[in-house]
């Protein structure tokens, strides 16, 4: 039977226009990774320095995945979640002096867990001569897991399939999800923010706010998120899942 490709990404989140967030989470999710951000970014650098290596867990948005896909064959699903384009581009991961040979320019790779979207107001503004207009003022806060140890899962290589795959039933691609474990490290967290000031064309002042919790990657889980139990987990070693 030839296989049936699903694409995830029609499954793009889209965030209400609010500043008030209210999430339905799955059964046995874990927490949110901005309620994780908020709690270290309120502690002083020596306290936030005492979080490395606390264990971490968090789900992984796979509406933000466009590398995640499942194929079903019979009664077999074949999922995937490719790596080859999670680098991570902040100046802080940017390795110059890389030998592309034998590492990646980008030190950190990452995967995305949570995206909140705040509306803000609104302004007026003449951004076109003689033509007021409202301008709106929208935020959002993209949360992701950066870590460095990707090639402790498998070997580097020229192949934008890689990443972490599992061999599941069929039944299990409704309600499947991913979960990675982590211990944090040094800077434990970081940040960025970029700036797009509202036009004539896009009357929008748009901030983006990328968080990063930086860590070791421990495991990767694939979660049965309709009674949150784990159906194969991936650790050091193996790109494929394997029973817990």
């Amino acid at each position: 039977m030839a296989g049936f490709l699903i694409d995830m990404t029609f499954l793009e989140k889209v965030f209400a226009a609010t500043a008030v967030a209210v999430f339905f989470l799955p059964a046995g999710a874990a927490e949110p990774a901005d309620t994780r951000y908020a709690a270290l970014a309120s502690l002083t650098p020596a306290e936030l320095l005492a979080e490395r290596g606390r264990a971490v867990e968090f789900d992984i948005d796979l509406a933000a995945s466009p590398g995640y896909s499942i194929e079903l064959e019979g009664e077999r699903a074949a999922v995937r979640y490719r790596m080859a384009f999670n680098q991570i581009a902040e100046g802080w991961s940017w390795r110059p002096q890389a030998d592309p040979a034998v590492e990646d320019y980008y030190r950190f790779k990452s995967l995305p867990l949570q995206s909140v979207a705040v509306e803000r107001g609104e302004y007026e503004q003449e951004d076109k001569i003689g033509t007021p207009q409202r301008m709106k003022v929208s935020w959002r806060y993209d949360y992701f897991l950066a870590f460095e140890n990707l090639y402790d899962f498998y070997a580097r290589r020229a192949d934008d399939d890689a990443g972490f795959s599992a061999d599941l039933p069929a039944g299990l691609a409704s309600h499947l999800g991913l979960r990675a474990k982590a211990r944090l490290i040094e800077p434990v967290i970081g940040e960025s923010t970029t700036f797009w000031k509202a036009t004539h064309a896009q009357p929008t002042d748009f901030t983006l706010k990328k968080r990063y919790l930086v860590g070791v990657l421990d495991e990767v889980d694939f979660i049965d998120t309709a009674n949150g139990r784990v159906v194969c987990r991936i650790l050091p070693g193996s790109d494929r899942c394997r029973a817990p």
